[in-house]
């Protein structure tokens, strides 16, 4: 038996990367997958765009699991789209038992610099985007008077990052918002968590500016972001990690196994906001 037997779980950005390691992980517990994700390129955003390749993978992957799977194209600042998706998932599967609220991207500018598209893509997409897609799904689950959300935020929804404030603001406005929503919420039956993690590998980190980010200078290489990644935790061996550790991480809140677990933030870091931390760069 899996941890999510009979359960629909409704995940957004599952084309590729972390959303797809939700979805796989979630199919192998027994649960089948509603996904939406956008092959449309994002303007402020300088890695690859998700593609219809990628999405069709996932279907396969999940399929492969012998566990059905919807997938539609919808962008999660679009929120008729999104009511859509959520329309039809529940017309697919007669029900939906869990958000997990994904989508989401990295860009990188000094806050002097940044321009205003690049602050509201970041804001409009990692926050607001969330809050469509609970917006979307949220009256099912009162209907119901059950279900679990699950949001993405980050290591940076809880402490500061430099040369990404947008996406900081961003992560820990979802923390907020999951904490309002988990006592607004929860006398409907329904509970509300964030997953934050540290150093991920997927698309969004492995890039060129993630890479020229970690190396402190343009023109990094991957080998810089991964040993950038193995001083960031405190467990040995750590590093940059592989997506399927969020996936556990989510896979356990929204399990029956959290029935009880609301309003937590829940860091998977390898020990990184255990540690006091040093100034490897200090200023007289």
């Amino acid at each position: 038996m899996g941890l999510l037997d009979g359960t629909v779980v409704f995940i957004t950005g599952g084309g590729r990367g972390q959303g797809r390691a939700h979805a796989i992980v979630s199919a192998r517990e027994g649960a089948d997958i509603v996904f939406v994700d956008t092959t449309a390129p994002f303007a402020t955003v300088p890695y690859a765009h998700t593609t219809a390749d990628d999405i069709a993978e996932t279907v396969r992957q999940v399929e492969a699991l012998d566990r059905r799977v919807l997938s539609i194209e919808a962008d999660v600042r679009d929120q008729d789209a999104l009511d859509s998706a959520v329309a039809a998932g529940i017309a697919e599967f007669g029900k939906i038992d869990a958000l997990i609220a994904n989508a989401g991207i990295w860009t990188l500018g000094p806050v002097q610099e940044m321009t205003r598209e690049t602050w509201q893509e970041m804001i409009d997409i990692n926050i607001t985007g969330v809050w469509q897609s609970v917006k979307a799904v949220v009256p099912h689950m009162i209907e119901r008077q059950q279900g679990s959300i699950v949001m993405t935020s980050s290591v940076n929804g809880l402490e500061g990052g430099p040369f990404f404030s947008h996406y900081t603001a961003a992560k820990f406005a979802v923390v907020g918002f999951m904490k309002a929503i988990a006592v607004e919420l929860g006398p409907q039956g329904i509970r509300a968590n964030t997953v934050n993690p540290g150093t991920i590998l997927t698309g969004m980190t492995n890039n060129q500016q993630g890479y020229d980010m970690m190396a402190g200078h343009p023109g990094g290489t991957r080998e810089d972001l991964l040993a950038a990644g193995r001083s960031y935790g405190i467990l040995k061996g750590s590093g940059f990690l592989d997506p399927e550790v969020i996936a556990n991480a989510a896979l356990f809140l929204n399990s029956s196994l959290a029935s009880n677990v609301t309003g937590i933030s829940l860091p998977v870091d390898s020990g990184h906001l255990a540690m006091a931390g040093i100034n490897m760069d200090p200023k007289q």
